[in-house]
């Protein structure tokens, strides 16, 4: 009976152990609601990243498992999803897609030691917090704001320009970032106001905006409003230059403005399918009849950093991993990265985007 049980004693170990060889990462998005089309995004990305780790043998001879949850782009749901995951044992979480979701949950990875990659939260606040488990792998409003700012004052300067937001942490700080630069530029703008995110008609806005001679019409929120407030204007027969940011980087934008999505303008990354590094990669995804456009290759990168990360430190130690993926750097999809002390890419390219056709095509 001592035999049996000490052999027991012995096996127990080895069965836990390899339990335990299975490496959990997380996924956290809007999988539901109004932005379900962008989640979808984030987690076929990660999905596919996955697959391609383990089949290259996974990390350190460890096969990874990828776990999605909801967060509902809200940040109390936000910060349940983050300790759900986190209870879970994950070690990674690609997300949140949401500034307003990311920000309140890396509050709660940085005290569970858990590495965080946004493949879409955008607003400065996100890295400013000088938590060193936090990343992402898209640029910032301030310099898109910069860019945006400058492109109204170049363009419509002598127009009048109306800036519109819905409020949210992404919305209304893209918004202030793009007014900032304008009126660095000596530009005011004739119209600054918020609308009501989640409404079915934006009529009213729109003719208020038609009756102060608005010319160009900047919205800093998510597609699916701008989508109505760009029928609106169509339907009412009033031509006015609508730009945004880059949540408008889906097909989603276009199927619900319809006719109305024809010329709108955006800024957004350089578009990694048309990069050499990305090229394999697309072609996966398109053998499965989904087009990798948007945040998809952004969170196929967030995961492949932390890979390659994991792999340059020879260890699973969260500790060593953040060092690895704030010293070293990484050849992804988006082309070789690194990243600064606070976490940002030291590289960012927001380039300008119009729609064209039912797809988004660079501005040449």
């Amino acid at each position: 009976m001592h035999r049996i049980i000490a052999i027991a004693i012995l096996v127990l170990p080895a069965v836990f152990s390899s339990a335990r060889a299975e490496v959990l990462i997380g996924v956290s998005a809007a999988m539901t609601g109004r932005l379900a089309w962008i989640g979808e995004q984030g987690q076929r990305g990660a999905e596919m990243a996955v697959a391609d780790v383990n089949t290259a043998g996974g990390v350190l001879g460890q096969k990874v498992r990828l776990i999605s949850v909801d967060d509902f782009c809200d940040p109390e749901q936000a910060v349940a999803a983050a300790k759900k995951l986190v209870a879970d044992g994950v070690v990674l979480v690609v997300g949140h897609y949401c500034s307003g979701a990311s920000i309140p949950a890396s509050k709660v990875y940085e005290e569970a030691g858990v590495v965080e990659i946004s493949p879409g939260s955008t607003n400065p606040q996100l890295t400013e917090q000088g938590r060193a488990n936090v990343f992402r792998t898209i640029g910032r409003d301030d310099a898109q704001g910069f860019i945006a700012g400058n492109y109204l004052a170049d363009r419509w300067g002598n127009k009048k320009i109306a800036i519109l937001h819905d409020n949210s942490t992404y919305g209304k700080g893209l918004a202030d970032e793009t007014r900032k630069q304008l009126n660095k530029r000596g530009v005011t703008e004739a119209v600054y106001d918020a609308y009501i995110p989640g409404k079915d008609d934006y009529s009213a806005e729109v003719a208020t905006l038609q009756t102060a001679g608005v010319s160009a019409l900047y919205v800093g929120g998510y597609h699916a409003e701008v989508a109505l407030i760009a029928r609106a204007a169509h339907d009412s027969g009033y031509t006015v230059q609508l730009i945004s940011g880059d949540a408008l980087a889906t097909e989603e934008f276009a199927l619900i403005a319809g006719p109305a999505a024809e010329g709108t303008l955006f800024t957004f990354p350089a578009d990694p399918r048309r990069s050499p590094e990305a090229a394999a990669v697309v072609e996966q995804f398109r053998a499965e009849n989904f087009e990798p456009a948007g945040y998809t290759l952004l969170s196929y990168c967030a995961v492949q950093v932390w890979a390659q990360a994991v792999s340059k430190a020879g260890s699973l130690e969260q500790k060593a991993i953040i060092a690895a993926l704030h010293e070293q750097e990484f050849d992804t999809v988006i082309g070789r990265v690194d990243f600064d002390d606070k976490g940002d890419l030291t590289k960012q390219s927001w380039v300008w985007y119009v729609w064209r056709g039912g797809e988004y095509v660079p501005v040449e």
